[in-house]
């Protein structure tokens, strides 16, 4: 089956499976898979034999689903590297529930060149032409809004980088943490925004990123190889992404000696752009999860707002 691109939501999973799979095809069985914070995921079973993998949420949450699967398309379109085929999304009102099918991916053991592997694919994707993605409006966002987690992922295009990462990735998670930042914390959050030109570079090319790039959103699939999972997608500086594989334990470092084969780095500076990429996700589970993230985002704030 060719990847889909994004179209409009089919109205239940029935009639999905029937429309993508062949007339009188109905759903067995589902499994539940464990692993999400914010959805269920099922392993459904269909009646001609394919296994499909199954996100569900209220029906509020269409709209997320909607997104996530822009991104999963826009990934996947680059060819450069593993990214479940998505299959739809849509609203199953009999249900009460908003969905995402994507194809069912199943494990097997790496390959011996596993992380080699994951990282010259990662730095291809990021070398990939991408500016479709954003428009004729700005070098750096995305087509359209979406999400980090649950929450609100601000990509409005801007030409310049650090003017994006200020206005549409900071800005948005300090506004939504102020209960937490307080007065004093938030007056030097605020002087970090404005010497953000002093510590981010402007990038030597835009890349498409997968926006949410920690361990957990990359499988080891059928063919061994690295598959990315759960994207929050924009164009952006590719050294974001790779902030991210460091925030909550690094990866190999053959993964990042063989990224570096394909895209070199700019080593100079790059551990204080690091922080500050990650402040935002730092702030985001801040103001997901709660207030045991707020010493971790404090003291990135403190070393480059005081």
């Amino acid at each position: 089956m060719e990847r889909n691109p994004v179209k409009d939501g089919f109205s239940s999973l029935s009639q999905m499976a029937e429309e993508l799979f062949g007339k009188g095809v109905r759903i067995v069985s589902r499994e539940p898979l464990h692993g999400g914070d914010i959805n269920d995921a099922y392993r459904v079973k269909l009646s001609a034999g394919e296994d499909i993998f199954v996100k569900v949420n209220s029906l509020g949450r269409a709209d997320f689903f909607r997104k996530e699967a822009a991104g999963l398309a826009a990934l996947g379109s680059s060819e450069e590297i593993g990214v479940p085929r998505l299959l739809g999304f849509g609203t199953d009102r009999q249900e009460g529930i908003a969905f995402l099918a994507l194809e069912y991916i199943k494990s097997a053991p790496a390959i011996p060149a596993y992380w080699e592997t994951f990282g010259h694919e990662l730095a291809r994707l990021h070398k990939a032409k991408c500016q479709s993605f954003v428009g004729s409006e700005g070098k750096y966002g995305f087509t359209e809004n979406n999400y980090i987690g649950a929450s609100p992922q601000k990509n409005t295009p801007r030409e310049k980088w650090t003017d994006f990462f200020r206005e549409c990735r900071l800005l948005p998670q300090l506004t939504m943490a102020e209960s937490y930042l307080g007065a004093s914390l938030r007056k030097k959050a605020d002087r970090l925004l404005e010497r953000l030109d002093l510590y981010l570079r402007e990038p030597e090319f835009p890349s498409l990123l997968h926006g949410d790039l920690w361990g957990g959103n990359v499988l080891c699939g059928g063919d061994g190889r690295a598959w990315i999972i759960d994207p929050a997608a924009y164009v952006g500086d590719f050294e974001a992404d790779l902030a991210m594989t460091q925030l909550f334990g690094s990866l190999p470092e053959r993964f990042y000696q063989a990224y570096h084969e394909i895209n070199p780095m700019e080593k100079e500076g790059y551990l204080q752009r690091r922080e500050l990429y990650n402040l935002y996700h730092l702030l985001n589970h801040l103001n997901l999860f709660g207030r045991m993230y707020l010493g971790s985002a404090a003291e990135i704030i403190n070393k480059y707002g005081s």
